[in-house]
């Protein structure tokens, strides 16, 4: 209400809302800039400096941000800065929704272009998107030469030449990335045609060029000197004319919150990885040793909470499955005799799928190559440990039931002669014996027979 009083006077008593953001754009980030603009609506800020570095990130968290600085009623400035900075990717985008767009001195922006994440890999055609006129031209008239040579085994099999299915999603992926920058740049008046060139053949600028291009609004070397640019600036918040106020304001930094932060950690592409294997370890722990309910709890909790983390991370789902199966097998190698088949299996398949779990082409989500080689090694010292000790086992010579009982030493509990009982392992048993017992007289067990222990009595030493 206090910004529609004051739409066309410009802004009065409202401080400056800064919100930090350097990582990739992810639901942490998207979760963080969410509720600093509701923040800053209740503050009733003149403005909210969204401070921006970052490579690029996630789609669905950077298509969030973006519908939270149009719908916010405070304007927003997106700040690329300190130099050195870049608004890469899902940078350009939010770059593009704010209503002021400013940069400093040595800093980038571009490289729009959407990258294809999770399911299985595409292995067909190489073609990209975006490729040169020439190119297309030559590719439509190798086609065309193709389809007259083999027109009608064409359409005797009811086929044509088509771009491979990866190309036509990608295509779908490039072509709606086109469409939603230039939607923004109409919006807010900046260069469109470059928008699309930045999608389409990851085209970049610095700071000056963007400037000089109409990408942006305003080059500044520090928050300060941009206040002081974008004083008296009118712009449109929400179809109404608002004429900015900002130089002197107070400034205001507003930091990530707990939720925030525990976002972050969890999301975390490393984070989500030691997640999903303790889950995993956990459980099978809990399975192979039931009763001990602490292992279960914190498998389980691990990998509910590694799932979430899945769930919102750029997943590629051939990696998943074959980490499963790598762990399926290295269990099996403890049941089954593979003579190693199913370990050093079972360790390629965890080691190839760790490998291409994330998106590779995903800024700030890459896994550590470190972490993949740590927790394969030990998890192979884990389950060839394991192995080893059954073996033992398994070689070991019986102690048990009636190999156990032969020779072990007890007590008569009674006097008797034939038949009486003795105490032998901690038990009474039923006993029999040729010679005349005393109680308390200790006995040596020769045999067994069903449940009665057939006894002599032990040679007095002198």
């Amino acid at each position: 209400m206090l910004l529609t009083t004051f739409a066309v006077g410009g802004t009065e008593g409202g401080a400056i809302v800064v919100l930090k953001v350097d990582d990739a754009i992810g639901p942490a980030i998207s979760d963080y800039l969410h509720r600093g603009l509701d923040e800053a609506a209740r503050r009733a800020a003149s403005l909210v400096v969204i401070q921006l570095n970052t490579p690029g990130g996630l789609d669905l968290s950077m298509r969030d941000i973006i519908r939270d600085v149009l719908a916010s009623s405070v304007p927003v400035a997106v700040y690329v800065a300190p130099a050195g900075s870049r608004a890469a990717s899902a940078g350009t985008y939010i770059l593009y929704a704010a209503h002021i767009a400013a940069m400093a001195p040595a800093t980038n922006v571009g490289a729009a272009t959407p990258v294809q994440i999770g399911g299985i890999p595409d292995f067909g055609s190489q073609d990209r998107p975006g490729d040169n006129q020439a190119g297309d031209q030559a590719e439509d008239e190798q086609s065309a030469d193709d389809n007259a040579k083999d027109s009608d085994d064409k359409r005797a099999a009811g086929k044509a030449p088509s771009p491979g299915s990866g190309d036509a999603m990608e295509k779908k992926l490039v072509n709606d990335a086109v469409a939603y920058l230039r939607s923004l740049a109409e919006m807010r008046a900046r260069n469109a045609d470059w928008a699309e060139k930045a999608v389409r053949d990851g085209a970049s600028l610095s700071a000056q060029e963007a400037l000089e291009k109409g990408v942006i609004d305003v080059v500044a070397t520090d928050l300060e000197g941009l206040l002081t640019a974008i004083d008296g600036r009118a712009i449109d918040v929400q179809g109404r004319n608002q004429r900015l106020s900002t130089k002197g304001r107070p400034i205001e930094n507003i930091e990530p919150g707990w939720r925030s932060r525990l976002l972050a950690v969890i999301t975390n592409p490393n984070v989500a990885y030691i997640l999903m294997l303790l889950g995993f370890y956990g459980l099978f722990f809990e399975l192979a040793n039931p009763g001990y309910v602490l292992p279960g709890v914190v498998g389980t909790i691990c990998l509910l909470l590694a799932l979430y983390a899945l769930q919102v991370l750029p997943v590629n789902y051939a990696g998943l499955a074959l980490i499963l199966v790598g762990v399926a097998f290295m269990v099996g190698e403890l049941f089954v005799s593979s003579f190693g088949a199913l370990g050093i299996g079972g360790m390629l398949a965890f080691v190839a799928g760790s490998v291409i779990l994330f998106e590779p082409n995903m800024p700030g989500y890459e896994l550590s190559m470190g972490l993949i080689a740590g927790f394969t090694a030990l998890s192979a010292a884990f389950f060839m440990g394991v192995a080893t000790l059954a073996l033992r086992i398994h070689r070991r010579r019986v102690v048990s039931g009636r190999e156990e009982m032969i020779g072990s030493l007890g007590e008569a509990l009674a006097d008797f002669e034939g038949t009486g009982l003795v105490r032998t392992h901690g038990e009474s048993w039923q006993a029999v014996s040729r010679v005349a017992l005393k109680q308390g007289q200790g006995v040596r067990v020769t045999g067994l027979d069903g449940l009665t222990v057939i006894v002599e009595p032990l040679k007095e030493e002198h």
